[in-house]
């Protein structure tokens, strides 16, 4: 029986064959096989090695609320600071839709609220006495996230921006 063993081949010792022509071959069960993907290295790790590690806090809910008023004044103060004597272009509407976005952010980040995750959404668009509607859907826990929305109108243009408060675990 030992001998037998002997004479079959070890599966270490099968050597894949790849096609010289630089096409994928093909396994038994019908998959494709990519030639650069059957080498392993068994001395490579994917730790990170100035990775910290943080114990687990087992905290299921955030210590404070999102604060709906302090970014509620935030998003008023900005957006009126920045809009209210601009006339709508196309091309400088693009541009004060993301210095707005980093403006809310930074005095947004500057609160330092913990466990929260923000998004920041502005839009600008020209006002002709139109009709707008603006939806979002994410998955949504409502005992924790929640979001803050103004908008603004002058004579030329409209501004709708929306903050989204996430908790994140």
């Amino acid at each position: 029986m030992s001998e037998q063993l002997k004479e079959k081949p070890q599966k270490a010792d099968k050597k894949v064959k790849l096609p010289t022509d630089g096409s994928r071959a093909k396994e038994k069960a019908g998959r494709i096989k990519d030639p650069a993907s059957t080498h392993v290295d068994e001395h490579v790790t994917h730790e990170d090695p100035t990775a910290t590690m943080i114990p687990n806090t087992y905290q299921l809910g955030p210590y404070k609320p999102f604060p709906i008023t302090v970014i509620s004044f935030i998003l008023k103060e900005e957006i009126t600071n920045h809009l209210r004597d601009v006339q709508y272009d196309a091309h400088h509407s693009r541009e004060m839709t993301l210095t707005l976005c980093e403006v809310i952010r930074s005095r947004v980040k500057e609160l330092m609220i913990p466990r929260y995750k923000t998004v920041i959404l502005v839009h600008i668009g020209q006002l002709n006495g139109q009709g707008m509607q603006i939806s979002s859907r994410c998955l949504w826990d409502p005992n924790f996230d929640t979001f803050v929305s103004h908008s603004f109108k002058n004579k030329t243009l409209f501004c709708s921006a929306t903050v989204y408060g996430i908790y994140y675990e």
